[in-house]
């Protein structure tokens, strides 16, 4: 019973030493909010709206790329040895971040943090995935993405406190990116005392070494039969022969690919980083003063983690193509309704309550639905052999459309106002609507060799999707 005990201990520990990878990932993109405003001013960094768009967007394109290079260094090195590194990294880049004396080498420093970011956003999940037993590895993988989105909240609660507490201070925005070293610093030390992934160590030839692990974190019986079972799934994965940039000519594989990138575009061109990112100023765009909307920003961060316990926990109720559908028409009721009524109200006292209102409510469709059933279909798609370059190329471009947002939504804020650039986002929403419910199929109870038959036969024309159809059930 007490060995039972230790193994709980050690999974317990694992998921919160590894985790704060995530929550380094919510603070960092979430800590620019608030931080942006003061480091804008003409005695900081000196920001125009295309400068403020580059300060936020260099740590997206730096992810785009450290998503590429994370996966494949945490396969070379390992996954706790990569997630050390990326502790580092953190690390500098934070103190690089903070006593950045212009707007250059800020854009430099964010992009290098923007390498920590995405190789985390990869290897964190695949260290979780790989650690936890079956039962639990659904609930252990999740565990990330709510640390994410906690990170973000605790990066608008700093924000809210030291801008209020600190607003008369010019620097108080170095302060607010400081904190972040904190974690880690904690990240790295954690690491140290946790085990290596048993599944790296057995693709190293590294057997006993990753029996030694499993019999820490399972019981003995469990610990020998799931190494024989790694093993077998190892060895299997060996010999087939992975999809390669050549697989694209074929017209099943183009289209499942496509899908992908389209899932992606789906989730990023919501805008939900435009509010992630340019809340407190979306927010003093409509008329609250600098104090009011750090501290009106707080509810995003707090309806954010909500929604997502609440995403969670739907996925196994409700369908994948139902549940994103309906997130997609909330949040693009809610981003029609903000365009409209920032035209309407205009100068009222009541508008900066109203786009509070209607941001909390578009991040509860976004972060309830969309998000957790986007990431869950890209993994679902994808066949075996053509994950590793699937998800790649989905990932990334999920990334590049990210970063373009971002470094566009500033420059369309200052430029074109609040109402018409919501009105584009309105427009570019239902494009994602009308994509999901021409292309998208249902994937829910569905196994891999399903979908790929689908992908395979399904007549682009116009065929009815046989997934659709309520007699096709996994048996």
């Amino acid at each position: 019973m007490n060995r039972q005990g230790n193994h709980k201990s050690l999974l317990s520990t694992i998921i919160i030493i590894s985790t704060f990878g995530g929550l380094l990932f919510g603070y960092d993109t979430g800590v620019i909010n608030g931080a942006l405003p003061f480091m804008s001013e003409a005695d900081q960094l000196n920001l125009n709206a295309f400068t403020k768009g580059l300060v936020a967007s260099s740590l997206i394109f730096g992810a785009a790329l450290g998503a590429v290079f994370g996966g494949r260094l945490s396969d070379l090195i390992g996954r706790k040895k990569n997630i050390l590194y990326l502790a580092i990294l953190f690390f500098i880049t934070t103190i690089g971040c903070t006593f950045a004396p212009n707007a250059t080498v800020m854009i430099i420093f964010r992009f290098l943090l923007g390498l920590a970011v995405g190789g985390a956003s990869v290897t964190v999940p695949t260290y979780l995935a790989e650690m936890s037993p079956m039962e639990r590895r659904g609930r252990m993988v999740t565990q990330n993405e709510l640390m994410i989105v906690t990170g973000q909240l605790l990066a608008f609660v700093i924000n809210a406190i030291l801008g209020i507490t600190m607003g008369d201070s010019s620097h108080v925005w170095r302060y607010m990116l400081i904190i972040a070293a904190l974690p880690a610093v904690f990240l790295f030390f954690g690491m140290l005392k946790v085990p290596e992934s048993p599944r790296w160590l057995i693709s190293k030839g590294r057997n006993a070494d990753a029996l030694r692990v499993l019999g820490q974190i399972r019981e003995g019986k469990q610990a020998k039969l799931e190494l024989h079972e790694i093993e077998a799934a190892f060895s299997e994965e060996s010999g087939m022969e992975k999809a390669t940039f050549k697989d694209l000519a074929v017209p099943w594989v183009r289209r499942i690919v496509f899908l992908g990138i389209g899932i992606g575009f789906v989730q990023q061109i919501t805008g939900v980083n435009s509010i992630m990112y340019y809340g407190t100023t979306i927010l003093q765009d409509a008329g609250f003063d600098r104090s009011a909307a750090l501290i009106a920003n707080i509810s995003n961060g707090v309806i954010s983690v909500v929604a997502t316990l609440v995403g969670i926990w739907l996925l196994g109720k409700v369908g994948r193509r139902p549940m994103l559908l309906t997130g997609q028409i909330g949040v693009t009721t809610a981003l029609l309704l903000i365009a409209i009524f920032s035209y309407i109200l205009q100068g009222t006292a009541a508008l900066p309550f109203v786009v509070l209102a209607l941001t909390v409510t578009f991040l509860a469709f976004m972060q309830g639905a969309i998000a957790p059933v986007a990431w869950l279909m890209l993994a679902e798609i994808f066949p075996l052999r053509l994950r590793g370059l699937g998800m790649g190329i989905s990932v990334f471009c999920l990334w590049i459309v990210n970063f373009l947002v971002s470094l566009a939504f500033p420059v369309a804020l200052s430029n074109l106002g609040l109402t018409t650039t919501f009105f584009i986002f309105v427009a570019l929403n239902l494009v994602a609507i009308a994509f999901v419910k021409k292309y998208l199929p249902e994937t829910k109870g569905r196994s891999l060799e399903q979908l790929e038959h689908y992908f395979r036969t399904y007549d682009d024309r116009g065929a009815q999707d046989p997934l659709n159809k309520v007699d096709v059930q996994v048996k």
